[in-house]
């Protein structure tokens, strides 16, 4: 078995290989060709177990995502199999592979349902996951201004240096939530808020956003006026989403909104349901994480580290 540090797989790991990975596994998923179990969690006083699988049938691969989450942190690893033999392949790190394929997920949702033309980004949060968020959407779009807001001016002012150099795009910081969404193209909300931070009365038309900072029906970024104006709402994964989406639930409680007018992104992605239709449409798509994505990408990770001899072997 092959074991890759966080380390390992910064080297290895970019977002044009994410977001292929993930755009090849979600059409694979749309056609019936892979398989998503939803997220179990099981917990002390003081700790919780996530775990959650996937199997992508046309590549062979197997695996599942376990992470251990308390009051001394997180720890994320990936363990990958193929559908030929019954030991384990790897043993991966996985916190900055999760960063990553959440910020690829969000860049395919991004291709197909922003304009073509989107260009002015604002993002609502400034740590792990707002980065590669950015990152995603920058790679999909031509992004020629970011304003970034956090409730902590330092911050959105670390963050606002970083990112212009690492994307070689301008993003500045705004002391305002609501200034990070007036007349945006894309509005990415990547917070650990446990209220609304985003407005539906912010969001001009056309806008689409990206809602990824909750996967606890006990928390919400936006508003149930945001999904009022929402023309178009696709999920990750419509099972998890219903045990998961508390961004969601609201409006379904109140009415204003039924899972039959959710779509689910590989069904998209396949062209059975529509992305956008019309320039002026407010599309949104709220993810909560799925193990498909993270089977798919630390896949080709593995391929890689094979190839490059990068790793090293333990027992399985």
């Amino acid at each position: 078995m092959l074991y890759l540090t966080e380390t390992e797989v910064r080297e290895l790991l970019t977002m044009p290989l994410a977001l292929e990975a993930v755009r090849e596994a979600f059409r694979s998923w749309g056609l019936d060709e892979a398989e998503c179990t939803v997220r179990e969690r099981c917990q002390t006083d003081q700790a919780m177990l996530h775990t959650m699988s996937a199997a992508l049938k046309r590549s062979g691969y197997l695996g599942f995502k376990a992470y251990l989450t308390g009051r001394h942190g997180a720890h994320f690893h990936v363990v990958l199999y193929r559908q030929d033999t019954p030991q384990p392949l790897a043993w991966i790190e996985a916190d900055y592979l999760g960063q990553v394929r959440t910020g690829a997920v969000s860049g395919v949702a991004t291709e197909l349902l922003a304009r073509a033309d989107a260009s002015e980004v604002g993002i609502f949060g400034s740590g792990k996951q707002a980065r590669t968020q950015l990152w995603a959407v920058c790679c999909v779009r031509g992004v020629r201004c970011v304003h970034v807001y956090s409730p902590n001016s330092e911050h959105r002012q670390r963050f606002a240096e970083e990112m212009s150099r690492f994307l070689n795009v301008e993003v500045r910081p705004v002391n305002r939530p609501d200034l990070a969404a007036a007349d945006k193209d894309i509005i990415i909300t990547a917070t650990t808020s446990r209220e609304p931070i985003l407005r539906g009365d912010w969001v001009s038309e056309g806008a689409h956003l990206n809602v990824i900072g909750s996967n606890f029906l006990s928390k919400a970024e936006i508003d149930v006026a945001t999904l009022r104006r929402a023309d178009v709402i696709v999920v990750d994964s419509k099972d998890q989403a219903r045990r998961e989406a508390g961004d969601l639930h609201a409006a379904m409680d109140e009415g204003s909104l039924h899972w039959s007018e959710v779509y689910e992104l590989a069904q998209v992605v396949v062209g059975r349901y529509p992305g956008r239709r019309k320039q002026e449409e407010i599309t949104l798509f709220k993810s909560v994480g799925i193990a498909l994505a993270d089977v798919a990408v630390a896949a080709r990770v593995y391929e890689l580290a094979r190839q490059q001899g990068i790793g090293r072997e333990v027992p399985p």
